[in-house]
């Protein structure tokens, strides 16, 4: 087997191996000058293993870490103008 064989097969394994929850719920919307619309609705959830189990934390703490480092940044840019 190839390369690319090797990593179409293992992205169809990933796909199969997708779990799917569905919910069913109310969607509530409203808008100005009009009253209040429900409907029913279904909504799919889909959770694919992740092969690092610690991936979207670690990617949650760095942009965490960067919106931080960029606030701190803009402030201290701004106190500068005063």
């Amino acid at each position: 087997m190839n390369a690319q064989a090797i990593k179409e097969l293992k992205a169809r394994n990933e796909e199969a191996s997708a779990k799917e929850t569905k919910v069913n719920t109310v969607d509530n919307q409203s808008s100005a000058g009009q009253g209040q619309e429900q409907r029913n609705v279904q909504v799919v959830h889909q959770s694919h293993p992740s092969p690092i189990a610690n991936t979207s934390g670690g990617v949650l703490t760095s942009a965490a870490a960067a919106v931080a480092s960029t606030l701190r940044s803009a402030k201290e840019a701004i106190s500068k103008i005063d």
